[in-house]
């Protein structure tokens, strides 16, 4: 193997290493899919979205994705104080990942049930 192509396997090898600890956690991909379909939504709905997923582990992930820049965060002047996410314009490039994970669960679904 070339020097050349050696040096591409590593950065890709890099890159995919980047790209599994952002997304990595058993909820994001859940959050973002759901800011994909729904658009801006609350803490709450979020947390109703995700079933079985508790405040604190919600509060972490979403934390870790507006840290990442994938998510915006807005407190809203309303009575009680009420919290917003949203997906940010970067976060729009994981759309494909999070469609194509559904696919393949999907399939993977199926040929287990066929099993």
């Amino acid at each position: 193997m070339s020097g050349k192509k050696r040096d591409i396997d590593k950065e890709a090898i890099l890159a995919l290493k980047d790209g599994i600890e952002l997304l990595s956690g058993k909820w994001k991909f859940c959050i973002l899919h759901n800011l994909q379909k729904h658009g801006t939504m609350r803490f709450k709905d979020l947390q109703e979205m995700a079933q079985g997923i508790s405040p604190k582990v919600l509060s972490k992930e979403l934390q870790e994705l507006e840290d990442n820049l994938l998510i915006s965060r807005t407190v809203n002047d309303t009575k009680p104080v009420t919290v917003s996410y949203a997906l940010t314009a970067y976060a729009i490039e994981t759309e494909e990942v999070v469609n194509a994970l559904i696919k393949f669960g999907l399939k993977h679904r199926d040929k287990i049930k066929a099993k």
